[in-house]
């Protein structure tokens, strides 16, 4: 490899730009009217780094005179790799539900974070060929003088941090994929004394870190390795569903800076601006969460987050309420000024979003006004929700985040919530008992009629606590799959 100081200018230029591509996505990624821009100036600034890589580091160019130094057994095991890795990403982004896209953001964390794993196992067994080593005369006390191979004492720093950011976000992500996609049970798994082995795992592997600078002892970067796996193991396993949108946000900034780390090691330009982009956003976007959950940043960094209050919530509560059938639901709507739409997982599960477009645009024929309010945390990761819309060509003038349109809800005729739980209890705002309390919710309870899609009363949210909404005067209860529901709340409206 080259060190930083040998890097043409042409190369840092090009860097520069693929950098500004990418400020230019997360900009576009901002709103959904501009996301296909956004994914596009993505695409084009990975495109141009890649492409500028395979040039300087001359598998795929020419030497510094200029000269053809074209590597064709190299350039082939490069260009295979990508093409493997291209289809297979085709593949997947032809056939994955959009229901399945949790699932599938976890899984593409945890190769990030296993490429930086091996990106650094590659640079501690050939440190050489990284450029981050040289040949030192190494004395033996009471024997003969050798010659060693050692590596940089701060590149063995950017090592250890990589490898062990990325082996947290690699196991991390297996197991919030496995919760996902319902291989393992949503509930958290809560394991005694968890903080105590959680941070004493982690002081092991910052000690060891520290150390391996002053030692590149084997055994040292293969224990921070072992014990980085395990961290992300344990600090994702005794989470819950409901704090699911948290963690997505959460891996997404470590691999990122697991991505930058790497970039160090590496003394490439464009991995370190990436990370770093990656990491700082994917911080901003977990603190959004925490925010919209009322939780701790802190506690979310330390894992374990969501178990207690799973611990302390409540199940279905025995309390008279209100039933209404599809016809009921189709003339209260058709009656109304204005219909305010809260999609949930729920709404996920039953891929009800095609049904629930149609309902609104007959609506719109009556006259009447439509909207819809996203909770920040509604799904299962930041955005679900809105991806799910867009899917089913919903204007994206119509959709709202709470804070937008939470004041709405007052002068509603009628709420309609499609698969919501957590994010429409009122008893975040009055209990403070709750496990919930202190967590913003949508105050769907305000409209002077809420229609609630359920598939019975005897289930609670994730965060194990019932809806006290359910048992309003206001509240008729639509119980049903969601998508059976609207369809027959459609052939009531035609």
């Amino acid at each position: 490899m080259h060190d930083a100081a040998a890097t043409p200018a042409w190369v840092m230029l090009a860097y520069l730009v693929a950098g500004g591509c990418f400020i230019l996505a997360l900009r576009g990624l901002s709103s959904p009217v501009s996301s296909r821009r956004g994914n596009r100036f993505g695409m084009f600034g990975m495109a141009l780094a890649v492409g500028t890589t395979l040039v300087h580091y001359r598998p795929l160019g020419s030497d510094t005179l200029g000269a053809i130094n074209l590597d064709l057994a190299l350039a082939a095991q490069i260009l295979a790799a990508i093409a493997l890795g291209a289809t297979i990403g085709l593949v997947t982004a032809r056939r994955i539900a959009m229901t399945a896209m949790p699932q599938l953001v976890a899984a593409f964390h945890s190769l990030v974070g296993m490429a930086a794993v091996l990106v650094g196992a590659a640079a501690f067994l050939n440190p050489e060929a990284f450029g981050i080593a040289a040949m030192h005369h190494v004395y033996v006390d009471n024997g003969p003088h050798r010659w060693e191979m050692v590596i940089d004492p701060v590149s063995r720093l950017e090592m250890g941090l990589g490898v062990a950011i990325g082996a947290i976000t690699f196991s991390g992500s297996v197991i919030a994929f496995l919760k996902l996609n319902g291989n393992m049970s949503g509930k958290p798994i809560i394991l005694p004394l968890r903080h105590v082995i959680n941070l004493g795992t982690l002081a092991a592997i910052l000690g060891l870190i520290a150390y391996f600078t002053q030692d590149q002892a084997p055994w040292i970067f293969w224990t921070v390795v072992g014990l980085s796996f395990l961290i992300g193991f344990l600090l994702i396993i005794p989470i819950g569903g409901a704090d699911m949108p948290v963690v997505v946000s959460m891996l997404n900034s470590y691999s990122g800076w697991a991505a930058a780390a790497m970039g160090f090691t590496l003394h490439n330009s464009a991995m370190i601006i990436t990370g770093a982009l990656v990491g700082s956003s994917g911080a901003i976007l977990s603190y959004i969460m925490c925010r919209a959950m009322n939780r701790s940043f802190i506690s979310v960094i330390a894992g374990g987050f969501g178990g207690e209050a799973v611990a302390g919530g409540g199940g279905a509560i025995d309390r008279p309420w209100k039933r209404g059938s599809a016809e009921d639901a189709a003339f209260l709507m058709s009656q109304a000024e204005q219909v305010i739409i809260v999609p949930g997982y729920g709404m996920a599960v039953a891929q009800a979003q095609h049904a629930l477009r149609e309902m609104a645009e007959l609506l719109k024929k009556e006259g009447v006004t439509v909207k819809y309010a996203i909770h920040p945390v509604a799904g299962r990761m930041p955005g679900h929700m809105n991806v799910l819309l867009a899917e089913a060509n919903v204007p994206y003038d119509e959709v709202f985040e709470l804070e937008d349109i939470n004041s709405e809800f007052a002068r509603t005729d009628v709420a309609f919530v499609i698969g919501a739980n957590d994010v429409t209890n009122p008893a975040a705002k009055t209990d403070k008992t709750s496990p919930i309390y202190g967590m913003p919710v949508l105050d769907v309870e305000k409209a002077k009629t809420v229609l609630f899609i359920k598939r019975s009363m005897g289930g609670v949210g994730y965060a194990g606590v019932d809806n006290e909404l359910f048992y309003r005067d206001n509240t008729m209860m639509l119980l049903a799959d969601a998508k059976k529901m609207v369809d027959e709340i459609v052939k009531s409206l035609g």
